[in-house]
């Protein structure tokens, strides 16, 4: 931490803008639970949001805990940057349908927490908790107690009652949402249950997705900042930022120096970047469904692709080589360095005719038409994962985004 704070005092007392990067942690709970506060410190020298993935497996928390990609910066000036994810959310949403069941909190706390401490035991990123209404609140003390026990950094509680509708159905379906006095209760129980002051309980305004408008939602913001929340979600389903900007504003203008930390979490409105979100004054962003929704239909099309031809040689062209499965979760020191495997590339036995080069084009049922060798390929090249939470992880090749 100390070469952290050495570092940004002389980028800024040099004028330059220093770029937060996660720090590397143990992975235990005394060293994760206090790391998304201290990387909200952080950023909030430097405007950038801190970036936070959905994970809903032990898998796909090896996927983001070793996620890097270099990016180009918005002018020549801004050279390129080594990327990575702050965090990791764990969604009701994808826990839910990861089950196949609704996400009406179907899937109880003990279950939720179970798949939790799973993605927790094999990375070292912070992790944030969807809390969804978080019951009542003698039982929303004993949640937040067992979050901290298994090192999350925090929980988001929503502003709803009632049979939870999920909000990106809107007004479609009735969004109930709790008084401000109730839910008020509900932070101060959770806030008051903590055993550590750095678990962060987040409140999560649903008023913009009830319909009840923007002034409901700003009274809630004010109402839940004095109540004791550590940051405030807002939730929108516009297809623009529009709406959550001009919240921002209102709340940062309004608050002033008592302003929370801002959450947005862009789902609808998936054309913002970061940089302009931290323009507006957020200081996270949750993806907080991507991974599940990118899984679902690359597992449909590969059901499909087999059914069609009988056979499973054409889904070779869009999964991964057998010998990356195999050695995915190779124990620590096994390997001598990074591994990295072509995009598509798949092995194939000796004399097969469609060895050599597969199509570009996707067959008549739905098979994808990745391309597996040859001397035109642009050499991108992914990841194997290994190691676990202690690990060595496997490098990224440059990709511009």
């Amino acid at each position: 931490m100390a070469m952290l704070l050495c570092l940004r005092l002389l980028g800024l007392a040099c004028g330059a803008t220093v770029v937060p990067q996660p720090e590397r942690g143990t992975g235990l709970p005394g060293d994760r639970v206090p790391r998304l506060r201290r990387l909200l410190e952080s950023a909030s020298h430097t405007g950038r949001p801190l970036r936070i993935m959905e994970t809903h497996s032990g898998l796909s928390g090896l996927v983001v805990e070793n996620a890097r990609v270099t990016r180009r910066g918005d002018t020549d000036a801004d050279g390129e940057t080594e990327v990575e994810f702050d965090g990791m959310w764990s969604s009701s949403l994808t826990a839910s349908a990861v089950r196949g069941l609704p996400d009406i909190e179907t899937v109880d706390t003990t279950a939720r927490l179970a798949l939790v401490q799973e993605t927790l035991a094999v990375t070292t990123k912070p992790l944030i908790y969807d809390a969804d209404t978080g019951g009542q609140p003698e039982l929303f003390r004993h949640t937040v107690r067992a979050l901290e026990q298994l090192g999350v950094s925090a929980c988001i509680l929503e502003d709803k009652c009632g049979l939870k509708q999920n909000s990106l159905f809107g007004t479609e379906r009735a969004q109930s949402l709790a008084t401000p006095e109730a839910f008020c209760a509900k932070i101060r129980a959770g806030v008051r249950a903590r055993r550590c002051a750095d678990f962060m309980v987040i409140a999560r305004i649903e008023a913009l997705i009830a319909g009840a408008g923007m002034e409901e939602a700003l009274r809630r913001a004010r109402a839940y900042t004095e109540a004791g929340a550590d940051a405030i979600m807002i939730s929108s389903k516009e297809r623009t930022a529009e709406q959550v900007v001009a919240f921002a504003h209102r709340y940062r203008q309004e608050l002033g120096e008592a302003a929370l930390p801002l959450v947005a979490v862009p789902s609808t409105y998936s054309g913002v970047t970061e940089a302009q979100l931290g323009a507006a004054g957020f200081s996270v962003c949750i993806y907080a469904n991507q991974l599940l929704r990118a899984s679902y239909p690359a597992m449909r099309d590969a059901a499909a692709c087999i059914l069609g031809h009988g056979r499973a040689r054409e889904v070779d062209r869009t999964t991964c080589a057998l010998p990356e499965i195999l050695t995915l979760f190779d124990a620590e020191g096994d390997t001598e360095g990074p591994a990295t495997c072509q995009a598509g590339a798949v092995e194939r036995p000796e004399g097969d005719p469609e060895g050599d080069r597969a199509s570009a084009a996707p067959d008549s049922h739905g098979c994808g038409g990745s391309v597996t060798g040859g001397d035109d390929d642009d050499g991108q090249r992914v990841p194997l994962i290994r190691g676990g939470a202690l690990g060595p992880t496997a490098e990224i090749g440059r990709a511009h985004v």
